[in-house]
């Protein structure tokens, strides 16, 4: 039985109007992810990663085709939180607490305060930072920020997670590590995830399926469903599976002309 979808685009096609005439950051995006998927979308900068997350949720407006959220407009998903989001930064308000942090969509939603604590102390465990919720973001590190970040993201229990390049700005032994954690948080929590990076390796580790992009217009050129085992130890990237998914990768990339030659 086939997973039901719960990001459908058709057509999806995004022209923003600047002064300097039209710039076309999407073109006829054809998408369809599963409940349960790990997507990954990489491709040069510019190539519309990040605008189409933000389309999914509702922080753009696509101008031709269409696109479904569990069967709702990216308006009816925000509305109904269907979503969680996690940035590049982390933006963790300096003067709350880590628990505070988290708990801000909630008191937002209206969740009381006991309802709050439960939801702080039960995410906080998921994402190892069970400990920490007195501590203020300064006093943690880089890659504990983001981890309270994605905390903050699964508080309230959307299905869906959009991750915008969050371990981007991290050195590579921390984001190995928040690469194994999460892995370890999708299989708990059996979350659908869109997950935009501009590292090979890391997409195809993470993936189950990884989108690659073109140059803007932002296009899809090829759609990559993984044949690794869900459970993957960081020495799978030296297999030959891993190798070749990384090397069909490439060969998208540069179909798509977004390496200088």
């Amino acid at each position: 039985m086939t997973a039901a979808s719960v990001v459908s685009a058709r057509g999806l096609g995004l022209t923003f109007e600047t002064g300097d005439g039209p710039v076309h950051a999407l073109s006829e995006v054809n998408l369809d992810i599963r409940k349960g998927d790990f997507v990954s979308f990489i491709g040069p900068s510019g190539c519309g990663k990040t605008t189409f997350l933000r389309v999914i949720a509702d922080l753009e407006k696509h101008t031709a085709g269409s696109i479904e959220i569990n069967g709702m407009t990216p308006e009816q998903a925000r509305l109904a939180r269907a979503y969680g989001y996690v940035f590049q930064a982390p933006a963790l308000y300096p003067w709350r607490t880590i628990d505070k942090n988290i708990a801000l969509p909630l008191e937002i939603m209206g969740y009381s305060a006991a309802e709050q604590k439960q939801r702080v102390e039960r995410t906080l465990e998921l994402v190892n930072l069970g400990g920490f919720g007195k501590k203020f973001p300064w006093q943690l590190s880089g890659g504990m920020q983001q981890r309270a970040s994605i905390a903050r993201a699964l508080a309230f229990d959307a299905d869906l997670l959009l991750m915008d390049e969050p371990f981007g700005a991290l050195d590579e032994i921390v984001r190995d590590h928040l690469n194994e954690q999460l892995l370890k948080l999708w299989a708990t929590t059996n979350k659908t995830i869109c997950f935009v990076t501009h590292s090979i390796p890391e997409a195809v580790y993470l993936s189950t399926k990884i989108v690659v992009m073109s140059p803007r217009p932002g296009r899809v050129i090829d759609v990559i469903e993984s044949t690794l085992p869900r459970d993957r130890p960081l020495d799978i990237r030296e297999t030959p599976e891993f190798l070749q998914i990384a090397h069909r990768v490439r060969q998208g990339l540069k179909a798509g002309h977004s390496y200088e030659e």
